[in-house]
């Protein structure tokens, strides 16, 4: 069973997140059924299928999973009694704090049952287990800007995307002005004023700014 999902909260920084640095792997038996749980960093809902497709084992009894991206989540008990096992590695993600990571857990049956409770401690625990030895680091969100800036300004707008460090620099002149080109780019959530109160500072004349 597949769940998908959004939830209504803010988080108390909506400028950073809490991530894990690097995939992490945890191995359980418990009852004789062996348990993988493996935790990565992901962006994206797309980013999250290419990490379950390389780290999934197609010869396991099941491959469960869940993973969370700001609001959204979605989980998959992948052949498990309904909400036996994606339910539990989410809430296992929830209860961490973190953010913008997948945990999918492998499981090799060994002939024991280990009845509903059983399967929801089981895919609870060790993905819990496995979020709590991963190590940890604080990202920004990157926030999508652009600027319509006349030519003869192109220097002074691109010393100032240089000391902010933006990513994603991409211009288009089909701007139906005359002589002014579209810059856009990512900037980290709180910089984004700072960056364009200095642009504002350092170019001679008004410029239209474009927030998403």
């Amino acid at each position: 069973m597949v769940t998908t999902a959004s939830s209504s909260g803010t988080p108390s920084n909506a400028g950073a997140f809490t991530t894990i640095k690097e995939t992490v792997t945890l191995e359980k038996e418990i009852k004789k059924s062996k348990f993988i749980a493996i935790a990565g960093p992901i962006s994206n809902e797309q980013s999250a299928h290419s990490f379950l497709n390389q780290v999934k084992d197609p010869r396991a009894t099941h491959n469960c999973w869940a993973y969370k991206v700001g609001d959204q989540y979605r989980s998959n008990d992948d052949g498990e009694p309904s909400g036996t096992a994606g339910k539990p590695i989410h809430s296992a993600i929830v209860s961490s704090g973190l953010d913008r990571i997948m945990v999918v857990v492998i499981r090799y049956f060994g002939g024991i049952k280990l009845g509903t409770g059983g399967l929801v401690r089981a895919y609870g625990g060790v993905a819990s287990e496995c979020l709590r030895n991963a190590p940890t680091c604080l990202e920004f969100l990157k926030v999508p800007m652009g600027v319509e800036v006349p030519f003869d300004l192109l220097g002074v707008l691109y010393h100032q995307l240089q000391s902010f460090e933006v990513e994603d620099i991409k211009q288009d002149y089909d701007t139906g002005k005359d002589g002014t080109t579209m810059v856009s780019f990512k900037v980290e959530f709180d910089r984004a004023e700072k960056l364009e109160e200095a642009i504002k500072a350092n170019c001679s004349r008004e410029l239209v700014f474009y927030k998403h």
